[in-house]
C-alpha cells in the first residue's frame, strides 16, 4: 500500500521535493511506495518546472489537509499563515507533517508539537535549519546520548555570501547587498536575513533540540549585519580573524542571586570576529555550517548547501522517508518513536546578554588629542574591561582612528564602560562594536 502526500506548495523546495518523489529510481527503495496524492497551489494555470497531472492540483488548500486519503501532509509553503493553521488542521485530522518552515516552529513550535504529541503524530523538520545538511535528526538520534555544550553556526547563507564578498573585495555592505539582490542570493526585502532573524529562528529549533526543552523566540538576542563596514573587515583580517553572522546555543554557568552557579542558555545570534583557524572560519559564500560540542564525541561539524532546490528537497523527503519506514513497520501500535517525536514541555532557562562572558572589538573615532588612548584605558579599567591591544591605526574624515580588543569581559562591564567613554570630550563616535570568539 502506497503512503499518500499532500504537498502544500510547488515553489522552488515543493518542485524539488515532488521532482524527487517523481523520480524514486536508483534511491531508497521505499520511495517507490511513496506516491503524491494531491498538490496545493496558488494558480492551476501557472508554467512549473515540474509536470504534475492536472488532476492532482488544487487551489483549496484545506481540502488537502482534510482529505482521508492523504497520510503525510508536506508544508512547503512558507509564511507564517495559512501554514501555521493548515498545519494544526492536519495534526487534528490525524495526518503527519513534514515542513521546511523555521519561522512557524520557532514561533508556534510549543502549539504544534502539543497537538501533535495529543494526536499521535509527527511532525519533521530536517529541511527547517541548514537546506541539505542532515542536522536535526543527528541531534535527535546519533548525538542523543552526548551531553551537548554548545550549537555554533553559519545558519543563514545570504549574510554568509555578503561578509565574504566583502573580505575578498573590501567592498562596502550596501554595495555588496545591492549586487546579492540582482544576482538573486538576496530577498528584496532582506530584513530577515540581514538582521540576523532568519539565523535567530533555525538556532531557536537547533538548541530546543539539542538542550531537550522549548525556547522562546523573544528570547534569543539577535543582531545583524548591517553595521559591519569594510574598515571592520580589514582590521579582522589584520588581526588574524574573519567576521562571520554566527548564531550560537550554549551551557552556562551564570551566577544569580539565590544560585551561584546556576546553569542556564546562552542563545544569540550576532556578527562575530572568529579566528582564522577556527572550523568555521573557512565557510564561504552561500554555504552553511553547525559545529556542536558534547561529552563524549567533542567537537562534529555539519557542513554543506544551506538553501536551494535541491538540498532543501533533499532533507524534506528524507522526513517523509523516515515517516513511511516507521508507519510500514509499527502495525497496529499507535505509539510514537521516541527518537522522531519531540515531547518535552518546559521552557530552557535562558541568561540575560550582561551576564555573557566574552572578548570585544570595538573601534573608535576620536579627537586627535594627547592622552586619548589613555583616557579609554581608565575607563575601561574603571569597570574591570582588561585590555589585550590597543592601537591608533591612522586618520578617518580628520578624526583619529583607535581599535581595542579586549581580553575576556563580562558584557555589562563592556556597556558600562562604554557609556562612560561616550562622555568623554575627545570621542567623536563608536562605529563598530563586535563580539570576538
Amino acid at each position: 500500500m502506497a503512503f499518500k502526500v499532500g504537498l502544500l506548495g510547488v515553489g522552488t523546495v515543493g518542485t524539488g521535493t515532488a521532482q524527487i518523489l517523481l523520480n524514486p529510481e536508483g534511491r531508497q527503495p521505499l520511495l517507490q511506495e511513496i506516491e503524491i496524492h494531491r498538490v496545493g497551489v496558488r494558480s492551476l494555470d501557472k508554467p512549473r518546472e515540474v509536470k504534475l497531472p492536472l488532476e492532482l492540483l488544487t487551489t483549496d488548500l484545506e481540502s488537502i489537509v482534510t482529505d482521508p486519503a492523504v497520510d503525510i501532509v508536506v508544508e512547503v509553503m512558507g509564511g507564517l499563515e495559512p501554514a501555521r493553521s493548515l498545519i494544526l488542521k492536519a495534526i487534528a485530522q490525524g495526518k503527519h507533517v513534514v515542513t521546511a518552515n523555521k519561522a512557524v516552529i520557532s514561533r508556534y513550535g510549543a502549539e504544534i508539537f502539543t497537538a501533535a504529541e495529543e494526536a499521535g503524530v509527527y511532525v519533521l523538520l530536517e529541511a527547517a535549519v541548514g537546506g541539505g545538511i542532515p542536522v536535526i535528526q543527528p541531534l535527535k538520534q546519533s548525538l542523543g546520548v552526548n551531553r551537548i555544550q554548545s550549537v555554533i553556526g553559519i545558519v543563514n547563507g545570504t549574510t554568509n555570501y555578503i561578509l565574504t564578498r566583502m573580505q575578498t573585495e573590501g567592498g562596502e555592505f550596501s554595495d555588496i547587498l545591492a549586487d546579492a539582490q540582482k544576482l538573486g542570493y538576496a530577498e528584496a526585502d532582506p530584513t530577515a536575513d540581514v538582521d540576523g532573524l532568519d539565523a535567530a529562528d533555525k538556532i531557536a529549533i537547533l538548541a530546543s533540540l539539542a538542550f531537550a526543552g522549548r525556547i522562546k523566540l523573544e528570547d534569543v538576542y539577535c543582531e545583524g549585519i548591517r553595521q559591519v563596514s569594510a574598515a571592520d573587515i580589514s582590521y579582522a583580517q589584520k588581526l588574524g580573524f574573519v567576521i562571520k553572522l554566527l548564531a550560537f546555543a550554549k551551557r552556562e554557568k551564570i551566577a544569580v542571586s539565590a544560585t551561584p552557579d546556576a546553569e542556564m542558555l546562552q542563545v544569540r545570534v550576532h556578527p562575530t570576529l572568529l579566528p582564522k583557524t577556527h572550523p568555521l572560519a573557512s565557510i564561504n559564500g552561500v554555504y552553511n555550517a553547525i559545529l556542536v560540542e558534547g561529552d563524549p564525541i567533542g567537537q562534529v561539524v555539519f557542513s554543506g548547501p544551506g538553501a536551494g532546490s535541491g538540498p532543501t528537497a533533499s532533507a524534506v523527503v528524507s522526513d517523509i522517508l523516515n515517516i513511511a519506514a516507521v508507519l510500514k513497520t509499527a502495525g497496529e501500535s499507535h505509539r510514537l518513536h521516541p527518537l522522531l517525536s519531540c515531547a518535552h514541555q518546559h521552557y530552557c532557562a535562558i541568561a540575560p546578554m550582561s551576564e555573557l562572558v566574552t572578548r570585544f572589538y570595538a573601534r573608535f573615532l576620536t579627537k586627535d588629542r594627547p592622552g586619548v588612548i589613555g583616557h579609554l584605558g581608565t575607563s575601561f579599567g574603571n569597570h574591570n574591561v582588561s585590555l589585550e591591544s590597543i592601537v591608533q591605526t591612522g586618520f578617518r574624515d580628520d578624526l583619529a582612528e583607535i581599535v581595542v580588543v579586549t581580553h575576556d569581559v563580562r558584557e555589562g562591564n563592556f556597556r558600562q564602560a562604554l557609556d562612560e567613554i561616550r562622555t568623554l570630550e575627545a570621542i567623536d563616535s563608536i562605529p563598530s562594536i563586535l563580539r570576538v570568539l
